[in-house]
């Protein structure tokens, strides 16, 4: 076989490599999911989608799921945040069902977060043989995080060591996300890539081309502080974050917890998109 030429080679490396890295991703969080035994506790009894194309603001898909007891609940899913379910009581005679939890699951190159948190909201849901009609008029309070695990690298976090761990990381996204939100301009109801493509510059220019670091990011008498094998502007810090979060930017902290729970930051940075879209009345057709 003839081998290709350098540059070619290493083009065909790097692709290769990059596949390997986002199934290694698909891996992990298919291996969250059959070891907290969501896969075989419960089976899908129906479900429904509702798709932009027939005029809805977003695309999501509703399941009726039974557990191994008969129990019967509804999961909802929003295609813009494939990373959350949301989880609630099957619906009485009038329709009127409550909220439970968000059940959270995403990888990264390092491992997965998974936790489950808990949540106070109701909404309404009329079945029929072929449709459901949802209605979320009251909004939905986010109340803390009940349960979860972390795979990093090869160690697994399970039980009270890795509850503390996400709850300290939900105030540090929470903390964040807050600050993001009340800038000037922020962007709201964008996809994950824009919102990336956005905020990574502001929070971590150090890390980005120079084209793309904001203007006068850098200054002559800036002070610089080194975690591993960064080097953090600590004056850009000081000028353009709150004090809560200095300490947090200039440790890596703030980088971490974006390379390891970006889906988390984006659905916590859009939580009153995630609450609009479910606001308005939505149809969905059952599907086989």
């Amino acid at each position: 076989m003839k081998r290709p030429g350098n540059l070619k080679y290493a083009i065909l490396l790097c692709f290769a490599v990059l596949l390997f890295a986002e199934s290694c991703v698909s891996m992990m969080e298919k291996a969250g999911r059959t070891l907290d035994g969501s896969a075989s506790e419960e089976k899908r009894v129906a479900m429904y989608r509702a798709e932009k194309k027939e005029g809805t603001a977003a695309e999501i898909e509703l399941w009726e799921v039974q557990n191994k007891t008969g129990n019967r609940s509804v999961v909802i899913m929003l295609n813009q945040f494939p990373s959350m379910k949301l989880r609630g009581s099957f619906p009485n005679d009038g329709g009127e069902f409550y909220f439970t939890s968000l059940d959270y699951l995403a990888g990264n190159y390092h491992g997965w977060n998974e936790y489950r948190m808990d949540l106070f909201g109701t909404g309404k849901l009329i079945m029929g043989n072929d449709t459901v009609v949802l209605t979320v008029s009251e909004g939905i309070t986010a109340v803390q995080i009940s349960s979860g695990r972390i795979q990093r690298y090869d160690t697994r976090l399970t039980g009270n060591e890795a509850l503390a761990r996400l709850r300290d990381r939900q105030e540090r996204i929470s903390a964040l996300t807050e600050w993001m939100r009340q800038l000037e301009n922020a962007p709201k109801g964008h996809d994950r890539e824009t919102f990336e493509k956005h905020w990574k510059p502001v929070l971590f220019p150090e890390l980005v081309s120079k084209k793309k670091q904001p203007k006068g990011w850098k200054q002559e008498d800036d002070q610089w502080a080194r975690t591993d094998d960064m080097r953090w502007n600590k004056s850009y810090t000081s000028r353009v974050f709150p004090e809560l979060l200095w300490e947090i930017r200039n440790t890596g902290t703030m980088l971490r917890d974006w390379e390891e729970a970006l889906p988390w930051i984006y659905i916590d940075y859009e939580w009153e998109t995630i609450l609009k879209l479910l606001a308005q009345e939505i149809i969905l057709q059952k599907k086989k």
